[in-house]
């Protein structure tokens, strides 16, 4: 019960942080640009890319083709002479304005990581700093096998890809604190 309460209050730390580190902060807009011509790229999306949902790179090459000596040397000189894109195509739209059904979805997912971490957390009779320690290595290390290969394969930007750091460690920090504190009272005892 102790690592639930502690998951429940975890999560309603990172939600919070994610809210602040988003919309007062800016974090999660660094490395964005807004197009140029918006409505000349959206038009050319859908004869583009087709009809079905998923994540496209730009230029492109058929994975089945990758052996192919002379298909690679023209996709590499195509890939050099091109602009590069990696994007989230939905050709039926969505309104990203509405928030509904992310917010609840957010929230649930911070809370099932606080859970995780709380798990971890509390294994142990671990000190204060221990637990914060744990709070700070869980979220360098998601960080790390996540945002660093999407920087390095994908090419997120830099500054994008730092600014995550940030939050995840301020964010993991702020929860662990929280977690850290309640899974370290000593038990009631009762009567």
């Amino acid at each position: 019960m102790r690592v639930l309460v502690a998951a429940l209050m975890g999560g309603i730390v990172m939600f919070i942080w994610g809210a602040v580190a988003h919309m007062a902060l800016g974090l999660g807009d660094i490395g964005m640009r807004q197009p140029v011509a918006e409505d000349t790229v959206l038009a050319s999306l859908r004869p583009g890319l087709g009809e079905q949902a998923g994540v496209f790179l730009l230029p492109s090459i058929d994975p089945a083709k990758m052996g192919d000596k002379t298909v690679m040397a023209a996709y590499s000189a195509k890939a050099k002479a091109s602009p590069y894109a990696f994007m989230v195509y939905m050709p039926q739209g969505d309104d990203l304005s509405d928030m509904s059904g992310r917010l609840p979805r957010e929230w649930a997912s911070d809370t099932l990581s606080a859970l995780m971490l709380a798990f971890v957390m509390g294994l142990a009779a671990f000190s204060f700093m221990t637990r914060l320690s744990i709070a700070l290595a869980a979220s360098v290390f998601a960080w790390l096998s996540t945002m660093v290969p999407y920087w390095n394969w994908y090419m997120f930007p830099t500054n994008f890809t730092v600014a995550a750091l940030v939050e995840q460690v301020i964010g993991w920090l702020l929860a662990g604190a929280v977690m850290a504190w309640w899974l370290g009272r000593s038990k009631r005892r009762t009567l």
